[in-house]
C-alpha cells in the first residue's frame, strides 16, 4: 500500500465542495492508497535524523458532500519520518511569509534524505507566484516590478490604464485598477508599497479580463484540456472565484495550448509537478505552484476528471 503525505493547511478549513486537496486525497483513497495529512507546524528536524512529522491517517467519509462538516475520521496519529511516506504533497496556501520559507527548507532536506516532495520545496521557492512571469518576457503583458511610487507613475504615464497587486496576495486579494485619469492613485501606491518599504507589481490593464482570467493546469507538464474561466461579476475588475468572480470551465484556446506547450516542459523539469498558470487573453499574468486549484470545478462541467488524471501522473512518478 502506497503512503501519501499531504502539508496543508487545516482540514477543518477546507470547502470541500470546491476544494482540491479534498478530491486529490478522495481519488488517492479510492486507489488503495493510505492518507496521511499534516500541518506545516508538525514537520521538524533533529541533528543526524530524518525529518520526521506528527501525521495523521485519515479516512474520508464515502458519499461525503459540502453539507457533511465531518467529513473524514482520525484512524490514528503518529509520529513518522517523512521518508517513509511514498509521496509528500505540498498543499498549503499562500501567503508565501517566512514560515512558508523555512517549510521549504525543511523538506528540501527530506527531498535530499529520499523522500518524493511535489512540488519540489527548490523549485516552489524558487518560483515566486507573481516574479516568475519576469522569465518569460514574450508571453506576459508589459510590467514592472518596483517599490518606488515615481517608476510606478512613469509606468501608468506611458500605458494609462494598469492594474496594481501586491507580491504576495491570492485570491485577488488587494488588487487595485488605475485608470487613466489616475484617481487616487497616490494613496493606492502608498497602501500597497507601505509608503514605499514594500514591492508590488504594476501591469498593462488587459480589457480581454472580460472574457476572464484564464487558470490553465499543468500535471507534470501536461496541460488538462479544459481551462477555468473566471468572469469578473458586478463591476469588479477581478475574476478570481474567491472575489465573486463566475468560473466557467472552456477548452483551451490556441493561445492557451501554445503557452502551455512552451511552458510545460520547462516548468516540469524543474520539479514543478501541478502549475496553475493565469492567462487573460494570450497573455500569461501569474504562475501559480504553491497550492493551484479548480479540479472540481472543470470536473462537474466537462465531466473531465481532473483529480484522477493527477493521481494518474502522480503513481507514475512514484
Amino acid at each position: 500500500m502506497k503512503n501519501i503525505l499531504f502539508v496543508s493547511d487545516p482540514l477543518s478549513t477546507f470547502k470541500i465542495h470546491k476544494d482540491t486537496t479534498f478530491v486529490m486525497m478522495r481519488e488517492c483513497q479510492a486507489r488503495g492508497m493510505a492518507v496521511w495529512s499534516c500541518e506545516p507546524g508538525d514537520i521538524f528536524s533533529v541533528t543526524s535524523a530524518f525529518v520526521s512529522a506528527q501525521m495523521s491517517r485519515i479516512q474520508i467519509i464515502e458519499n461525503t458532500t459540502h453539507e457533511h462538516k465531518e467529513w473524514f475520521k482520525v484512524e490514528g496519529s503518529e509520529l513518522r519520518a517523512l521518508k517513509e511516506m511514498d509521496a509528500v504533497i505540498l498543499r498549503q496556501d499562500p501567503p508565501f511569509n517566512s514560515e512558508y520559507f523555512y517549510l521549504t527548507h525543511l523538506l528540501g532536506v527530506a527531498h535530499r534524505q529520499g523522500v518524493k516532495v511535489f512540488n519540489d520545496p527548490a523549485a516552489v521557492r524558487d518560483h515566486p507566484e507573481k516574479l516568475s512571469i519576469l522569465e518569460f518576457p514574450e508571453l506576459t503583458p508589459p510590467t514592472l516590478v518596483t517599490r518606488e511610487a515615481l517608476k510606478i507613475r512613469e509606468f501608468h504615464a506611458h500605458h494609462k490604464d494598469i492594474i496594481l497587486k501586491p507580491l504576495d496576495g491570492m485570491g485577488g486579494m488587494g488588487i487595485f485598477r488605475i485608470k487613466e485619469d489616475g484617481l487616487n492613485m497616490g494613496a493606492v501606491i502608498e497602501s500597497l508599497t507601505v509608503n514605499g518599504t514594500q514591492t508590488v507589481m504594476a501591469q498593462k490593464f488587459l480589457p480581454a479580463i472580460e472574457d476572464g482570467d484564464k487558470r490553465v493546469l499543468l500535471i507534470d507538464g501536461v496541460a488538462v484540456p479544459y481551462a477555468l474561466a473566471r468572469i469578473p461579476q458586478g463591476g469588479e475588475v477581478r475574476g478570481n472565484l474567491a472575489a465573486g468572480g463566475l468560473g466557467v470551465a472552456r477548452e483551451l484556446t490556441k493561445g492557451e495550448v501554445e503557452i502551455s506547450n512552451y511552458l510545460g516542459p520547462v516548468l516540469s523539469q524543474r520539479g514543478l509537478f501541478l502549475v496553475g498558470l493565469d492567462v487573460i487573453g494570450d497573455c500569461l499574468t501569474e504562475i501559480n505552484v504553491t497550492s493551484p486549484t479548480c479540479f472540481q470545478e472543470i470536473t462537474q462541467q466537462k465531466g473531465y476528471d481532473v483529480a484522477k488524471v493527477f493521481v494518474d501522473a502522480l503513481i507514475k512518478r512514484l
